[in-house]
């Protein structure tokens, strides 16, 4: 339903007080316009900057008032014969005055018999409480798909300047979160440096939306799933139900996947790749950034943060170590005023909740400090472990990373038992820094393995018949009375690979 249709229900339903949640004021006057010319309603329109103005036939408005109140009261004069809609824009900044406020108050009820509306027009919804049962909310909704592409046809007027077909679809998800004024300007810009409307601009200009909320982080690496050695269960479920065609129906929508494993054994690195791997970008969410100093600021920073990535949808959405910022739960309401608890729950909400395509990925290396509830059953589509890479994978990352730090790949391996790739990797670099073999490297580097022996026993532990295996189809297994250096196990059960 448009904004347009929504406001001639409640005009009709003689709701006297709309509060216009918008970005796009002009967009929105110019429907409330259409809406009062088709039911031949009588529209002012009120600013700090123009003062009072109104279409028709009304002669008694002073257009230059810029006086809040005095708009206002224009409408005591309303004849009722027909109804009357006053546009008051950006008019939060102005309900801090106990005046102003009565006066609204005064109005909106006197308007039910003289059919008179007022409609503030606010990118914000700051409703003092004196006014909170006086209003009604109306989201002025971002473009669809649909006029999205309306837009790009309206600026690519060229033959060759609008792509078809796949490219299009990508265009238009990059675009989907943008106001139509930015659209117009991401698709204009594209033209001008590419010569037709591609998706990269439009990302550019969401990335710029990002740095000024400050609240999340776009990535946008050039690795993909061959510059990630290993974990082929895990690659396979995700990239499969991310790119599983036909997904009309929304109940069948992917939701996301919690990695726990060994320290260093690619959580991160997967979740970056993951993105380039499906066309999506990644978002990434640090949750200790969303804590505020003020009363009230972290839940709503969390809140801000989660409306963004919708916005981004499709997107992977992805919180590295999540346990460190949810760790504190339990203990909140004695530790931060129960802060991190609100923050818990703005979280688990959004999880069940949001309809977005958001595909979220959360790491952790250590689930005893996560709450119980956070990893229940359609919270994520599975929970994976990454235990030590399997001898065949270890030489797979060898390989990799070898060719990365341009190091003779004949040359002697060193022992790599209880390696992890970041450990090999961080062999390979020093090698390359240091101008040594790699044997020699290898001597500066304790796998944490060898360093958390018990945190990582532990984990395995835990792990045992409750996570799948990213290294292989199935439920991971780990036998308590393996030998040093023995390989877990896995009990083959029936999954999406």
């Amino acid at each position: 339903m448009t904004l347009k249709e929504r406001l001639a229900e409640y005009v009709r339903a003689c709701f006297t007080g709309l509060w216009i949640e918008s970005h796009e004021h002009e967009d929105a006057l110019r429907e409330m316009a259409q809406l009062c010319a088709e039911q031949d309603w009588q529209l002012m329109t009120w600013n700090i900057d123009a003062g009072l103005s109104a279409s028709g036939q009304s002669d008694d408005v002073e257009q230059s008032a810029s006086d809040p109140l005095a708009a206002i009261r224009t409408l005591r004069s309303a004849s009722g014969d027909t109804a009357t809609l006053l546009v008051l824009s950006n008019f939060h900044r102005f309900l801090n005055s106990a005046e102003i406020v009565q006066a609204l108050a005064e109005q909106l009820v006197a308007g039910k018999q003289t059919r008179t509306f007022v409609v503030v027009l606010s990118p914000v919804v700051a409703i003092p409480v004196e006014l909170e049962k006086l209003f009604v909310v109306v989201e002025h909704l971002l473009p669809n798909r649909e006029q999205l592409h309306d837009i790009a046809t309206g600026i690519a007027a060229e033959d060759g300047e609008l792509p078809t077909g796949t490219e299009l679809d990508t265009v238009l998800d990059a675009a989907c979160g943008l106001t139509r004024y930015e659209a117009e300007n991401a698709f204009s810009l594209s033209l001008v440096r590419h010569n037709r409307i591609t998706s990269e601009a439009v990302w550019e200009l969401k990335s710029g939306m990002l740095k000024k909320s400050g609240l999340l982080e776009l990535h946008r690496g050039q690795d993909d799933f061959e510059a990630l050695g290993g974990l082929n269960s895990l690659k396979s479920f995700c990239k499969r139900s991310l790119l599983q065609p036909g997904r009309g129906n929304p109940l069948k929508r992917p939701r996301g996947a919690l990695l726990l494993g060994v320290p260093g054994t690619g959580k991160s690195a997967f979740a970056k790749a993951l993105g380039r791997e499906t066309g999506r970008p990644a978002l990434i969410l640090d949750v200790g950034a969303m804590m505020g100093s003020l009363v009230g600021q972290t839940e709503n920073n969390i809140r801000q943060a989660l409306r963004i990535a919708d916005a981004m949808a499709p997107c992977i959405l992805f919180v590295d170590e999540i346990e460190k910022g949810l760790s504190g739960v339990a203990s909140s309401g004695q530790t931060d005023s129960g802060v991190s608890a609100r923050l818990f729950s703005s979280l688990l909400t959004w999880l069940n909740d949001h309809t977005s395509d958001v595909y979220f990925i959360a790491t952790s290396n250590d689930i005893s400090k996560l709450p119980p509830e956070f990893s229940r059953s359609e919270r994520f589509d599975g929970i994976f472990f990454l235990d030590l890479p399997t001898d065949t994978e270890k030489a797979a990352i060898w390989q990799l990373y070898l060719q990365q730090f341009e190091l003779d790949s004949d040359q002697l391996l060193p022992p790599d038992d209880k390696w992890t790739g970041a450990e090999i990797r961080s062999c390979c670099r020093l090698a390359a820094l240091l101008d040594i073999p790699l044997t020699q490297a290898a001597s500066n580097i304790v796998p944490v393995a060898v360093t958390a022996a018990e945190s990582v026993d532990r984990l395995r532990q835990w792990s045992d018949g409750r996570c799948l295996s990213a290294h292989e189809a199935g439920i991971y297994s780990c036998e308590p009375s393996r030998k040093p250096g023995r390989r877990r196990s896995v009990t083959r059960r029936d999954s999406l690979n």
